[in-house]
């Protein structure tokens, strides 16, 4: 990799949220809340917090809101400070530091998400970015991208996150094999789209973590469409994997898959328990609800 400084984050947010409709038919899903911030604003803290400077958004029909989120709003500000209402304030004027920078490109047609992530190529240029999937919430000690940032300046290599799932499940990832296993890291010789159980080469499930070298942009400019017409990031990487060394990182943390409606309300209620001033309220609502639902479901088994 010519650079390694990692100063760009891509989202692809193109996406258009079928598993939430109605709710996303005029909302993007990554606006969906978890308690009080949208997805995306969970995933642009987490690649600020490994470091990224540029804020790419892959973007379609009917994301503006994306936009209008990380935008200055002089109006709502104004009204905040005349109310002197001062935490909404700087919560509303913190959403994203003065150093960074947010960038939006259209997405000309649903091609998937390798196709997504090249549209980021003029951005980007010949050093190393992450893309962050902002589906997969990760709930971390260390934000994952920073602990891939780190597995990066320890190897040089592009890296990818992965958890461990099980073997009934891989029909929904992109499933990888390594060469060994050391300190939660791999270095990837296959990567399968969505492998059957009895095919899969290990139960090692690809996230929406990625920091990757600028020579995918290559793979991707000659890899053909390939599941569901689509330009696929997997196949991508697959050819790369013959360039050059790619490695796959087990992180530490707890992952949310909020592009399922059972992954987002667990999110929800474990984002809440957490929470500084409704975590303890809504603790003892939790409990209120599971005496009522012990209580029908012995009446139930009488």
């Amino acid at each position: 990799m010519p650079d390694n400084k990692i100063t760009t984050a891509v989202f692809p947010v193109a996406g258009r949220g079928t598993r939430f409709l109605p709710a996303t038919k005029a909302s993007p899903k990554e606006m969906l809340p978890i308690v009080d911030k949208p997805l995306i604003q969970y995933a642009v803290e987490e690649a600020i917090a490994a470091g990224a400077e540029n804020l790419v958004f892959i973007t379609g029909r009917a994301k503006r809101a994306i936009e209008d989120h990380f935008d200055s709003n002089h109006e709502l500000e104004r009204e905040l400070d005349e109310a002197g209402k001062n935490d909404l304030l700087k919560a509303v004027q913190g959403i994203v530091p003065a150093s960074a920078t947010c960038i939006y490109i259209r997405q000309s047609a649903p091609l998937g998400l390798g196709h997504a992530v090249l549209c980021a190529r003029r951005v980007v240029g010949d050093s190393p970015f992450y893309v962050h999937l902002a589906d997969d919430l990760i709930d971390a000690r260390v934000p994952c991208l920073k602990q891939m940032r780190e597995v990066h300046e320890r190897t040089g290599a592009s890296v990818i996150g992965v958890q461990r799932v099980p073997a009934d499940e891989t029909e929904k990832y992109g499933v990888v094999a390594v060469d060994g296993f050391e300190q939660r890291v791999g270095r990837i010789n296959r990567i399968v789209e969505k492998p059957k159980p009895a095919d899969a080469p290990s139960n090692l499930g690809v996230v929406g973590r990625y920091l990757l070298s600028p020579a995918i942009f290559d793979m991707l400019e000659s890899t053909g469409r390939g599941a569901g017409g689509e330009i696929q990031l997997t196949d991508a990487i697959a050819a790369l994997l013959s360039k050059e060394q790619v490695n796959a990182y087990e992180f530490d943390g707890v992952r949310y898959d909020c592009g399922s409606k059972l992954g987002y309300l667990k999110a929800t209620v474990d984002y809440a328990l957490n929470h500084h001033s409704l975590g303890g309220n809504f603790a003892d609502f939790l409990i209120d609800v599971a005496d009522e639902l012990s209580k029908t479901r012995k009446a139930g088994n009488q």
